[in-house]
């Protein structure tokens, strides 16, 4: 009797320890599954730039993606107004994660539709010392003085040059922080002889640079704005925009600059398309661009035969006289944010923590598709070319040109012909650039004060309109 109990609690036992065996041990309490929804452009580049390796790094966070491809749906009506429809996709929609651009950014962050991330980053010691300064300082000052948004990659534009050509001519190579005045001193030094194909250019673009172009960059540069929105004011008519194109004619005149009469490459094979660019091919000694350019490089070591690579340098530049450390250059595409009051606050957070991580950047930093990361240091250099030189100047903020949709749409075309007229009449000795632009700075103000008080008319014929159709 005594034996038999033994037994049967001796079988008991073992088939509890054999069940254990088969269920992997003793029970684990389930891990919670937290759900998670992120704004962005397309859910297959979603997971290709960040969601697969999110995935893999937290198991436990279903991701949904919710495409802002749908945001255009209505655009082909003539009322369309995108920035209402932005607005809207996130209402109807309340993603955890939100998708923005700088301008986006500003405004959710002022109207209080953003998590405020500084008290995040020092509840979990989240390093940010490593991540490029002049992006957390575009985050912060478009916050108010907080920080409500992370981007991985940022984007910036370097002076590059051809250090084979410099020294076949004996020119002095560039240097950080050179003036466009400089830089445009330093291409008439090259030679200007030979035909349009095969000749050396001093500077320009691989799709040449018209007055138009080469005025738009200095300016650019400069931090010029043709037009006060906040006063609806044309500001060609001013010594600094006569000064910067003129610098942009004697540039032009001196046939230092790339500037075709034909339209360049119109269609053929990736080598054809790699042989109608300049600076690739070794022809132009200075260009400026951004870190794709050095992408397309290797690309073409790879599509053309017999192709001949140069030593490439870059330094930081251009730069207005008047700032020399600083940038208007810099700038961002894909800036991350939680949405306020977001119910998956927790999970959204761990996903910024990630993709704006070191780990994630040395992963995706073999590649320069994407733009540069915003982690310094994991991105050494690219096929022999440093790339410290994007991460030496400081950003150079202006808001003259956050008030540009106060501007009629129906003004631009008009502007433009008005322009492209003048400027034409310029290359061709037709007219002085002071009396081009005195033509400019009249016309167009005249075509500006009229977009404005048919939009005004517009908009206060709507209201009876409506009443009209409710009647």
């Amino acid at each position: 009797m005594k034996n038999g109990f033994i037994h049967k609690a001796i079988l008991v036992l073992f088939s509890g320890l054999l069940l254990a065996g088969c269920t992997g041990g003793p029970a684990k309490e389930t891990e919670q599954v937290s759900s998670l929804k992120v704004m962005f452009w397309d859910e297959s580049y979603f997971y290709r730039e960040y969601g697969d390796l999110f995935a893999m790094k937290h198991p436990n966070i279903d991701v949904e993606v919710v495409a802002t491809d749908r945001i255009y749906r209505d655009s082909d009506q003539k009322d369309f107004d995108y920035d209402k429809a932005f607005a809207k996709f996130i209402e109807e929609e309340q993603p955890d994660v939100l998708l923005l651009n700088t301008k986006q950014y500003e405004k959710f962050a002022s109207e209080g539709k953003l998590t405020e991330l500084d008290s995040l980053i020092a509840k979990d010691k989240y390093n940010t010392e490593t991540i490029f300064p002049a992006i957390l300082e575009i985050l912060k000052e478009k916050g108010g003085g907080k920080l409500y948004g992370l981007s991985p990659t940022f984007y910036g534009s370097v002076l590059y040059y051809n250090a084979d050509l410099f020294a076949k001519y004996g020119i002095e190579a560039p240097h950080d922080g050179m003036s466009w005045q400089e830089i445009l001193d330093t291409a008439r030094r090259f030679p200007t002889d030979g035909d349009e194909k095969t000749r050396v250019y001093g500077f320009g673009s691989d799709y040449g640079m018209s007055l138009e172009n080469l005025a738009s960059s200095i300016s650019s540069t400069q931090g010029l704005n043709y037009i006060n929105p906040d006063t609806m004011k044309l500001t060609l008519n001013t010594d600094s925009w006569k000064q910067v194109y003129k610098m942009a004619m004697d540039a032009l005149d001196s046939k230092a600059i790339y500037n075709p009469d034909s339209e360049g490459f119109q269609g053929g094979t990736m080598e054809e398309y790699y042989q109608s660019q300049p600076f690739m091919m070794g022809r132009m000694a200075m260009t400026v661009d951004g870190s794709n350019l050095l992408q397309n490089l290797k690309d073409a070591q790879g599509q053309i035969k017999d192709y001949k690579p140069f030593q490439i340098g870059a330094v930081a530049g251009p730069v207005d006289p008047a700032e020399p450390d600083k940038s208007r250059n810099i700038s961002m595409s894909e800036i991350l944010a939680v949405r306020a009051n977001s119910a998956n606050a927790d999970a959204a957070w761990e996903f910024l923590k990630f993709v704006n991580g070191e780990e994630f950047a040395k992963i995706k930093s073999r590649t320069l598709n994407g733009g540069l990361m915003s982690r310094m240091g994991v991105q050494k250099e690219y096929n022999g070319v440093s790339l410290d030189v994007f991460y030496k100047l400081k950003p150079k903020l202006d808001n003259d040109s956050d008030n540009y949709d106060k501007i009629p749409d129906s003004f631009h075309e008009k502007y433009y012909s008005i322009f492209s007229r003048e400027m034409k009449l310029v290359q061709d000795k037709k007219k002085s650039i002071d009396e081009a632009l005195q033509t400019v700075q009249d016309e167009g103000q005249a075509a500006l004060d009229k977009a404005v008080q048919d939009e005004a008319a517009g908009k206060k014929d709507e209201p009876d309109a409506e009443a009209d159709q409710a009647g």
